[in-house]
């Protein structure tokens, strides 16, 4: 059946699997645990449950980039939750983020441990926790803030949008496609202007805006995203270009970029991470050979 031909009904009904798409076995319209499995504790007072999509490495850049500055403080264990699996709907997931979303991060340097979900939330907990990438003017700050949070409203037009209907949706609705199409040109072109006045999102300091924004909208720009740089015409936001492969240039973002990625080249995959060796030693080319 087209899209045109369809009808809503007056009641929606939940038929499982049924619904199409690559999501349609793990997608539902309720919450909490579905089997009981605890979460796994590593060495590190900071434990990350993720996945390495853009929202997973918004906070795995962020702890690199705290460790490049030598706050050993944030050193971490990354546990992957593969997502098509329904590992985010175990008691243990459940528990530190009742959203069953990616991330989510538990600081057992707190009595009780502190949870903190939501991408966004936990870039501004690390970044109040150690003191670094939020300026501490409040005019600096508040710049920064709008952005971070600019991004989370604006990315789950990019991803669950543009991103759904452009790649990933069993038809191709191309009322839907245009729809998300403008949308996401719109952001990219808020994002060129303002790149147009500054080196970095928020201003002139490299901040969490930039770690929240650049796996979203560098990677789209990048051509790393929905085989979509071409269609949207990425090489004409140079601006955003500019920034996205500065930010890409950076060693803790090389670092962060493939902590608990399951798919991609094999050298870009580091499923877990819980030593700085393991960039070394534990991508899967090494473990694989």
């Amino acid at each position: 059946m087209s899209d045109n031909q369809y009808q809503p009904p007056k009641v929606w009904t939940w038929e499982p699997n049924t619904n199409g798409g690559p999501f349609a076995n793990i997608n539902r319209p309720v919450s909490g645990a579905t089997h009981e499995q605890d979460l796994p504790v590593g060495k590190h007072p900071l434990q990350l449950y993720s996945l390495g999509t853009p929202n997973g490495q918004k906070v795995t850049i962020m702890l690199e980039e705290l460790l490049a500055l030598d706050v050993s403080e944030a050193e971490y264990d990354a546990w992957l939750i593969r997502i098509g699996e329904g590992d985010q709907f175990s008691s243990g997931f459940v528990d530190v983020n009742p959203n069953s979303r990616i991330p989510a991060l538990r600081d057992h340097s707190t009595t009780p441990p502190t949870r903190v979900f939501e991408s966004g939330a936990i870039l501004l907990y690390l970044a109040e926790k150690f003191g670094h990438f939020l300026p501490k003017d409040p005019a600096g700050r508040t710049e920064t803030l709008n952005w971070l949070f600019w991004l989370q409203g604006s990315a789950p037009f990019l991803g669950g949008g543009f991103g759904h209907f452009y790649h990933y949706a069993p038809v191709k609705i191309e009322y839907a496609i245009n729809r998300f199409t403008m949308e996401a040109k719109r952001q990219l072109d808020v994002l060129e202007q303002q790149l147009g006045r500054h080196t970095f999102i928020a201003g002139e300091e490299y901040s969490i805006a930039d770690m929240a924004v650049w796996p979203w909208y560098g990677n789209i720009v990048l051509g790393n995203a929905y085989d979509a740089a071409e269609f949207l015409d990425a090489d004409s936001y140079k601006n955003v270009l500019r920034w996205a492969k500065a930010v890409a240039a950076r060693p803790a973002v090389q670092r962060g970029r493939i902590v608990n990625r399951a798919v991609g080249p094999l050298n870009e995959q580091l499923r877990e991470r819980h030593d700085a060796a393991d960039f070394d030693t534990q991508t899967e080319d090494k473990r694989q050979a």
